[in-house]
């Protein structure tokens, strides 16, 4: 359940009377709103970088990226991040002398996900389809019209999908706990499969087929007549890949409609791990943030890529 009126205002104002936003960028994010007593409280919000989602972007912060490194909020759910964005901003310009917001220097990010979510306000696009097609052309971000953007949606269908892309498995092969997926190492390659092999149990994708399947017709290679068609298609072309290159294409085009998060939640943790299974998947994806702080900031690698983004908004005014 989302964030109530009340619930929301209160949301923001922890955000704005906040001074560790002074002069930084501020990214609201998907992501659990720690309570306390059931109630929103000043004491969740100095922790809130030490959440899961907001950690994990907060571990892609490029490694250059110096000072005024950027600080990550998480909102709740795809709908509260959306919210809060434009009532963070009518209560900034309602009362900017109780503030330490740059208005400049806010942004968003939320999913994709299969289903659209429109954005009601008066905003440059009418909801998180618009912004993707304007965002991205064939799993590359398009540089030219980053600057029309504040609020972003991922390139791939969900936050998780970007802990299972091809280039992740170095990730998972060299870390020291090694991760197991149904009793076995994990490999990448077979969790494309079975998510495949499972796209006709998700009603979602059903019912939203044709939009979805349109984020990826560069893809002439597969058959989007049908889910069967479509599977069916992506598994030949998979299977008989005879490089890296196109094995790679087809799983991204995988992951920008399929949900991932739920094959992410099965991955285990060794038998020797003494800790709980998600303290694992947290600890993993700080390793994986790692990983992409690390990478090249190009077209081809969304998350870099944003970050260098946001860069460009440091004191600008």
């Amino acid at each position: 359940m989302g964030l109530s009126e009340a619930e929301l205002e209160e949301h923001c104002r922890y955000i704005l009377q906040d001074r560790r936003i002074l002069n930084k960028i501020v990214i609201l994010c998907e992501g659990e709103i720690q309570k306390t007593s059931g109630r929103l409280s000043p004491q969740s919000y100095k922790n809130m970088e030490k959440m899961p989602d907001a950690n994990f972007y907060h571990a892609c912060v490029p490694r250059w990226w110096k000072q005024y490194r950027p600080q990550f909020i998480n909102c709740g759910d795809r709908q509260d991040v959306l919210n809060t964005f434009f009532s963070i901003l009518d209560l900034h310009n309602q009362n900017p002398a109780n503030s330490y917001l740059s208005p400049h220097q806010l942004f968003a990010i939320v999913d994709l996900d299969i289903q659209i979510a429109s954005i009601k306000n008066d905003y440059t696009f009418k909801d998180t389809d618009s912004i993707f097609y304007n965002l991205y052309e064939k799993a590359n971000i398009n540089e030219g019209n980053c600057i029309n953007h504040r609020i972003w949606v991922t390139g791939l269908v969900h936050k998780e999908a970007y802990f299972l892309t091809p280039d992740i498995q170095s990730v998972l092969d060299n870390y020291s706990n090694t991760p197991v997926y149904q009793d076995s190492v994990v490999n990448l390659e077979q969790i494309y499969l079975d998510i495949v092999d499972s796209l006709h149990e998700d009603r979602d994708l059903q019912d939203n087929l044709e939009k979805t399947f349109n984020r990826i017709n560069y893809c002439s290679n597969l058959d989007f007549d049908n889910i069967t068609n479509f599977k069916n298609s992506w598994k030949l072309n998979f299977i008989n890949s005879q490089n890296n290159l196109d094995k790679n294409i087809l799983s991204l085009a995988l992951l920008t409609i399929a949900k991932a998060k739920k094959y992410w939640k099965q991955i285990q943790p060794p038998q020797a791990w003494t800790s709980s299974e998600r303290a694992f998947r947290d600890v993993l994806t700080l390793e994986i943030g790692k990983f992409y702080s690390e990478q090249e900031c190009d077209a081809k690698n969304h998350i870099p890529f944003f970050f260098k983004i946001l860069y460009s908004f440091i004191d600008q005014e």
